[in-house]
């Protein structure tokens, strides 16, 4: 049913494209207001180009496109000062908070974990698991003040499920995130707040579909592979027989998880990934 968040507000993390504009949209299709940032910087452990202002422009567009409205800051989730005053911004034009979703993240080559740079564990971890941390405690406070109770969604990741080989820094921070999610759930729920984990497997992004880092962890046959050389591999990982999902199926999960239908779930894990995880 169409409207299911009317007049809410959501915050999201790492909006200019892939699952957090995917996620925006979605929210504001179902009635949410939100107040999204992203870094829009280069990143030197990144094997794939990072989002632009141009980026972000088109998710506000899409957004108000819905009829919804939108306060997009320029934040770094590595710098809490910085995102609490993003938040802000948002927060004084739409005065309340129901919605988090702190989904921004990196993910850099991949190297067995006893060769994986020193500087490049510091980056994944100060972005994918930290940057959840800064996200939590700048938005916790303001739902409490609210009293409207809420949602929370941290995006965790296959990764973190299936132990995936030479991917130790991401997926240790992923996992990180999991715990965050199960914990931060037993602390905020007499204040009617859920907290859930969603963990995507291989998402059509480009984090995956411009990440030459990545082809190559899937081909090390090859010396320079393309996507189309790790689409075979991608796909016979995954028991449904497909590559990826798309970002428009982690969006209906968040859609669901803040809405009246997921209003007593909370302390969960929810795998978007084909069964990747699930097989052997």
């Amino acid at each position: 049913m169409p409207g299911r968040i009317i007049d809410k507000v959501a915050f999201i993390t790492g909006v200019a494209r892939g699952l957090g504009r995917a996620n925006a949209v979605r929210l504001a299709e179902e009635g949410a207001d939100i107040i999204g940032v992203d870094r829009l910087e280069l990143e030197p452990f990144a094997d794939y180009p990072m989002p632009t202002d141009a980026d972000l422009e088109e998710t506000v567009a899409l957004v108000e496109k819905t009829g919804r409205r939108i306060v997009a800051v320029k934040a770094d989730v590595t710098d809490r000062s910085g995102l609490a005053a993003a938040l802000d911004q948002g927060l004084k034009q739409f005065g309340r908070l129901d919605i988090v979703v702190a989904n921004a993240g990196i993910s850099p080559p991949g190297a067995p974990t006893w060769e994986l740079p020193p500087d490049q564990w510091d980056k994944v971890l100060s972005i994918n698991l930290t940057g959840v941390f800064n996200t939590i405690a700048v938005a916790v406070p303001a739902m409490i003040d609210a009293g409207n109770g809420g949602s929370i969604v941290l995006m965790a990741s296959g990764a973190a499920l299936m132990n995936m080989p030479h991917l130790s820094d991401y997926a240790a921070a992923k996992a990180g995130v999991v715990t965050l999610a199960k914990t931060l759930a037993n602390e905020v729920a007499a204040h009617q707040i859920r907290v859930n984990a969603l963990a995507p497997g291989t998402a059509r992004t480009p984090l995956v579909t411009e990440n030459k880092g990545m082809f190559r962890l899937f081909r090390p046959d090859l010396a320079q592979p393309t996507l189309e050389d790790a689409l075979p591999v991608l796909t016979a990982m995954l028991p449904m027989g497909k590559p990826w999902v798309e970002p428009e199926d982690v969006a209906n999960a968040v859609l669901f998880l803040a809405s009246e239908e997921g209003r007593y779930i909370t302390g969960q894990v929810i795998a978007i990934d084909l069964g990747g995880s699930n097989r052997p």
